[in-house]
């Protein structure tokens, strides 16, 4: 048998990640020669980069690890490859035995070379029923937006002012992430992009979020991205003040009064869907008499069912009807469209 090479096997695993003008490599050292003996002793490390189809210029001289050791070098880039339009920048690394003879390069690490878009100023958050709406300074900058999201309160069903479930709920909602990314489209030049709609919010929560604007190259059929520096953070807290919708579909129907019964009016309406949904209030006042404020005649308690009947009514006397949506934070909604009925008269 001929006398074994030592030669360690390449690295599959090299990974580069670029933050500002450092790009951070990592990766893992074999413990096998490529005839499957056990390396001993320190390896000699040869890292390089190159641009395009150009030579792959040596970085990072005289490092050396030993077998199974995880790897990490991290590379300044000159300033002509942190200027300029994003371009792709490949990462190799190869080791080599005592003669200095290798097995060959490992895979190529590829990140962005170029200027990193700019930061993105004047990040402000506010809350609305539909979510948290976000919105910066305005620029034509082509970088898509990246919006990092921490929840910084408990989860729901902790958070005092979170909304409560339907006691008829056969499931908890699932746990929120800690961290969440929204993307945002790139600006054009016909439109500028300054806001975006967080709708994946809970209410009685406290978030965190801050921006940055991302490069993305497509190279090879993969998304190559730079990213800027992140903005300062801003906090908001979800605050649900907002009252549900109103009801819609208000309708009614008289019925005249039996023998045995007396004379009705039976009002329906669609069902709310509003998720902090706590019943309705149904509000009256006489058609003729236009001066008249509307009064409640539902009970204190709101109404779990979209509906309800009237006894209260007399028979020739024209009534108009009016609902009204109540949320389980106590805020009630404006009231419906109006609708007319008369019981007719025996």
């Amino acid at each position: 048998m001929p006398p074994s090479l030592r030669l360690p096997v390449p690295v599959t695993d090299l990974a580069a990640v670029r933050t500002g003008n450092q790009v951070a490599l990592t990766w893992t050292m074999p413990k096998k020669s490529t005839d499957k003996l056990l390396l001993k002793g320190s390896i000699p490390v040869r890292l390089c980069r190159k641009e395009g189809s150009g030579v792959c210029e040596p970085v990072g001289g005289g490092l050396q690890l030993p077998p199974g050791a995880e790897g990490a070098f991290t590379d300044v880039l000159p300033s002509a490859l942190a200027a300029g339009k994003p371009r792709p920048l490949a990462y190799c690394v190869e080791l080599a035995n005592r003669n200095g003879r290798s097995a060959g390069r490992s895979n190529d690490a590829v990140v962005l070379a170029g200027q990193a878009p700019q930061p993105v100023s004047g990040l402000a958050a506010s809350v609305r029923k539909d979510g948290v709406l976000l919105r910066w300074t305005p620029d034509r900058d082509p970088s898509v937006i990246r919006l990092h999201r921490k929840l910084l309160s408990p989860q729901p069903g902790n958070a005092a002012e979170a909304r409560p479930k339907p006691s008829t709920s056969l499931m908890a909602s699932p746990p929120e992430p800690i961290e969440k990314n929204l993307l945002v489209d790139a600006a054009t030049p016909e439109r500028v992009t300054d806001r975006a709609l967080d709708k994946e919010i809970r209410f009685g929560q406290v978030y965190e979020y801050r921006a940055q604007r991302v490069a993305r190259v497509v190279q090879g059929g993969q998304t190559l991205e730079l990213a800027g520096e992140l903005s300062a953070p801003v906090r908001v807290e979800t605050r649900d003040v907002f009252p549900p919708e109103a009801p819609t579909g208000l309708a009614a129907v008289a019925t005249t009064a039996q023998a045995d019964g007396e004379a009705s009016i039976d009002l329906s309406w669609q069902p709310g869907a509003d998720v902090g949904l706590a019943g309705y209030r149904v509000y009256r006042r006489e058609a003729d008499k236009p001066e008249q404020a509307w009064q409640r005649i539902s009970p204190a308690e709101p109404l779990a069912a979209p509906a309800f009947r009237d006894p209260t009514v007399q028979p020739g006397h024209p009534y108009r009807y009016a609902v009204s949506a109540l949320g389980q934070n106590g805020q009630e909604s404006v009231r419906s469209a109006e609708t007319e009925e008369t019981v007719p008269a025996p």
